[in-house]
């Protein structure tokens, strides 16, 4: 993606948009039954989903929450975060997994867990912005009551790894929560940081405050053209895989799904889309937004012979939905923040790529 080209803005989106339609059909990880697809079963109905429940938008003087559920991170690594939030006007919380460290997770199990319930509990929190992605999430997931954050519901922020609390908020609760850039983002010289990569941190204060999102980039000659609406859902690719089953994984019928990555070989990547397929999260989507993809190259004599495009396009190929890519998200300066769960429309056309946060909600 050209950078110098790219365009971001943030909007109060007034324009009238249909209300989108409640109906949903099966998809993976619904009790365990056959998923839709033309090649691996029929439509199945299910109940509606659970109310979309939104958080309140923070103003000056509320409190954000820095913890570590996944890989660890010091308390120095993460002042430049601090101090730039802090010149919001909002007040920072550092919990007590900033700094710890067993291996590569920050603190053990039970410690990661304990600070985020604590979290999750306080009512007096009103974001919680995970310090780095990594790994580990997974470790702590089915240790969390989330009932805490059902009466006090709350952002939570983060990507990578954290795609396994976005996806189990998405699925279990229907809570809308930030995709985006964490604590081992942000520059340690502001005035030093590059346009783009400003952009993006800053998206997360504009998230966070309630603007609607509004997103226009430069059209890719690989994208398929067309018009979506539905709940913005999503994150890294590998992360949705293993979230396969459980109960943290993502219902994408009628939805808008986005992926991204990094350090995955192009057999891997594909092995995964063909995951998707088989699963069925790609037959009854609204649309489909990939983003950054940082391909590990192929190891000599073992070359795979195609490209991303090649491989997310040979899946898709039965559908007629809209496709992007190049979609400024994933581990990359140009990481903007996205709403999960929340409604959004997709535009794909020739000239340009629009997505856009619904508003009136």
């Amino acid at each position: 993606m050209n950078r110098k080209n790219f365009l971001s803005s943030v909007l109060a989106i007034g324009t009238s948009i249909p209300i989108m339609s409640n109906s949903r059909r099966f998809n993976a990880g619904d009790h365990g039954l056959l998923p839709e697809s033309p090649a691996f079963g029929v439509p199945i109905s299910l109940p509606d989903p659970l109310p979309l429940r939104i958080p309140a938008y923070l103003v000056p003087g509320d409190t954000i929450a820095i913890t570590c559920p996944a890989g660890f991170i010091t308390l120095k690594e993460i002042q430049p975060s601090v101090q730039l939030i802090e010149s919001w006007g909002f007040k920072i919380r550092v919990g007590d997994t900033v700094g710890k460290r067993d291996f590569t997770f920050g603190g053990a199990d039970a410690e990661r867990a304990a600070d985020m319930q604590q979290m999750l509990d306080d009512p007096s929190i009103k974001a919680i912005l995970c310090a780095r992605g990594g790994y580990g999430a997974v470790h702590i997931i089915d240790r969390l009551d989330f009932n805490g954050l059902s009466r006090y519901p709350k952002w939570i922020i983060g990507f990578s790894d954290i795609t396994v609390i976005l996806c189990h908020l998405h699925r279990q609760l229907n809570m809308a929560s930030i995709h985006s850039k964490m604590c081992n983002s942000f520059p340690d010289d502001w005035s030093k940081a590059e346009p783009i990569q400003a952009q993006s941190i800053l998206s997360i204060r504009l998230a966070l405050t309630g603007e609607k999102m509004h997103y226009d980039i430069p059209p890719h000659e690989k994208n398929k053209a067309g018009s979506a609406e539905g709940p913005l859902v999503g994150g890294n690719l590998k992360t949705i895989e293993t979230l396969a089953g459980t109960h943290s994984d993502i219902i994408t019928a009628d939805k808008i799904l986005f992926v991204e990555d990094t350090g995955e070989y192009l057999y891997s990547i594909d092995r995964m889309f063909w995951h998707l397929e088989r699963t069925g999260k790609l037959s009854s989507l609204k649309g489909l937004i990939i983003g950054g993809f940082k391909v590990k190259p192929d190891d000599p004599g073992e070359e795979f012979g195609r490209t991303l495009y090649d491989i997310v396009l040979d899946r898709v190929k039965p559908y007629d939905y809209p496709v992007c890519f190049d979609f400024p998200v994933g581990h990359q300066k140009n990481n903007f923040a996205l709403k999960v769960g929340m409604p959004h429309t997709l535009s794909v056309q020739a000239g340009q790529v629009k997505l856009m946060e619904k508003s009136g909600l």
